[in-house]
C-alpha cells in the first residue's frame, strides 16, 4: 500500500467498543506487517490507557500540546518525544487535559482542521493511522472526521445507538459537504452482539433495513464477552490475550472483510 490512510472510528454513543475496536484492528493489521498508529482522541483517554500508562495527565506532551501548538502557530516537537510504542504499534496519546480544546478552538483559525494539521504529517511514517474519536459530536469529533479519509462506525444492538446512527450521519454529511468532500464511510460493524437474543437480531435487522441501502453493514459482528475487559486489564488486545476466542477470532474476521473492503 503505498499512501497512508487515516480512519477515524466514530460514534457519539458511548460503549459501542470504539476503543476495542481501535486496538484490535490496528493490531490485525500491524500483524499483517503495515505501520500503525494509533490516535486517542477521548479525554477520557481509555486507548491510552489500554496500554499501560495509567496516568495520562503525567506524560509531557501529548495530543492536547500538539493541538494547542498548532493553534498558537508554534512548531510541533520531535516525534520521538511523545510517540509511544507497543507491541508494532504506535500510540499518539491524550490526558483529561485534550477536554479543555474544545473551547480553545472555539476561536480558533481553520478551528476544523487543526488535528489534520498534525496527522498529515504523520503519513508519509504509516500504512494506516486509526483515531479513537470520543464519544459525542463536538469539535474534536469534527476534526477526526475532516483528517480521515474514511470513517468506521461501531454499533451496538440497541435501539438507542441505533437512533443515535441518524444524528452521526447527518453530522458525516455535512463534514463532507463543508470541510472534507473526499471523506468516505467505510460502513457499519455491529459490536457487542448477542447471538440468542431476540433483541440483538431485531435491532441489526433494523440497522440493515434502515441504513443498508446506502451503507455497507459489515458480515463480520464482534460479540459480547468479558475477555475483552480482561484484556484491557493486561494491556493487551484481544488478539493477543486470548487468540482463540469468539471476539479475537472475529475481529480478525473483521480485519480481514475489512481490508478485502478497500
Amino acid at each position: 500500500m503505498s499512501q497512508c490512510e487515516i480512519i477515524a472510528i466514530a460514534n457519539q454513543k458511548g460503549g459501542v467498543g470504539k476503543t476495542t475496536t481501535t486496538i484490535n484492528l490496528g493490531y490485525s493489521l500491524a500483524e499483517k506487517g503495515k505501520r500503525v498508529l494509533l490516535v486517542d482522541c477521548d479525554p477520557q483517554s481509555n486507548l491510552t490507557m489500554s496500554f499501560g500508562v495509567d496516568r495520562p495527565d503525567e506524560l509531557p506532551i501529548t495530543l492536547y500540546h500538539l493541538m494547542t501548538a498548532i493553534i498558537e502557530e508554534k512548531e510541533l516537537p520531535l516525534r520521538k518525544e511523545y510517540i509511544l510504542s507497543f507491541n508494532n504499534l504506535d500510540i499518539l496519546p491524550c490526558s483529561i487535559e485534550l477536554a479543555a480544546i474544545e473551547v480553545n478552538l472555539v476561536n480558533a483559525m481553520s478551528r476544523e482542521i487543526t488535528l489534520k494539521a498534525i496527522l498529515d504529517q504523520f503519513r508519509p511514517n504509516y500504512d494506516y493511522i486509526i483515531i479513537d474519536c470520543m464519544p459525542s459530536l463536538g469539535m474534536l469529533t469534527i476534526n477526526a472526521l475532516a483528517a480521515c479519509d474514511r470513517i468506521l462506525i461501531p454499533a451496538a444492538p440497541q435501539y438507542l445507538s441505533a437512533k443515535g446512527l441518524e444524528l452521526l450521519l447527518r453530522n458525516i454529511i455535512r463534514v463532507k459537504r463543508r470541510i472534507n468532500p473526499a471523506v468516505e464511510i467505510d460502513g457499519i460493524l455491529i459490536t457487542m452482539f448477542t447471538e440468542r437474543t431476540k433483541l440483538s437480531k431485531e435491532i441489526v435487522n433494523l440497522i440493515n433495513d434502515s441504513y443498508g441501502s446506502h451503507i455497507k453493514i459489515f458480515e463480520s459482528k464482534i460479540p459480547v464477552s468479558v475477555k475483552v475487559g480482561e484484556a484491557v486489564l493486561n494491556y493487551k488486545s484481544i488478539i493477543e490475550f486470548d487468540p482463540k476466542g469468539k471476539v479475537a477470532v472475529a475481529y480478525k474476521n473483521f480485519a480481514e472483510e475489512y481490508k478485502a473492503n478497500e
